[in-house]
């Protein structure tokens, strides 16, 4: 599935939508646009103290937030990405508390798919929370996803039924690598 200009020139110009990413049905909109998040917060009904997972085509994209890990996480990340892991990282910028909500934390992920991958690379960075309600089941087809969504998101793309496991959510801090939610990548806890 190649996505079409219009997508993501919605994206691009702060729209939102429901497409397929390497797990599960997301909404998405520009991680760079707060009105953007915030509006997916709304729309979702999502807790306003809890961040939402990034997905980023590149690993130098995570400085676009002011952080700069050190060889050791990079080279971690290097390793894992891209696949379905999220991975928490430090972020204390104020400039970004639309998006850490007070956690001084982000969670970022490189897609394992290359069509989402290369509309990373047009649009920029995406939150992409699963298509749901907060609390309720993530949506496995568009037609669930419309249940929730209706008319209030600018586009939906089809893939059919979309029903795998979220990603895993690994935390790093400092040297210390804990495993927060196991998903469909398997890495067990451990040191840098």
């Amino acid at each position: 599935m190649k996505y079409s200009n219009k997508v993501m020139d919605i994206l691009k110009q702060g729209g939102i939508g429901v497409l397929p990413t390497d797990t599960l049905y997301g909404i998405v909109g520009s991680a760079l646009n707060q009105q953007t998040v915030e509006r997916i917060y709304k729309l979702r009904r999502r807790s306003l103290n809890k961040p939402m997972i990034i997905l980023i085509s590149f690993l130098a994209d995570i400085e676009r937030f002011k952080i700069y890990p050190n060889e050791k996480i990079s080279n971690f990340l290097k390793n894992i990405w891209p696949n379905s892991v999220s991975v928490i990282l430090h972020c204390a910028n104020e400039d970004f508390k639309y998006l850490h909500r007070g956690t001084n934390t982000l969670a970022f992920r490189i897609p394992d798919n290359n069509q989402l991958l290369n509309l990373l690379k047009q649009t920029g960075p995406l939150v992409a929370p699963s298509a749901n309600f907060e609390g309720e089941k993530p949506a496995s087809t568009i037609k669930e996803a419309k249940n929730y969504f209706g008319d209030n998101v600018d586009f939906y793309i089809d893939a059919g039924i979309l029903d795998s496991p979220p990603s895993t959510l690994i935390k790093i801090d400092g040297e210390k690598i804990t495993v927060l939610r196991q998903g469909s990548f398997s890495l067990r806890e451990k040191r840098l």
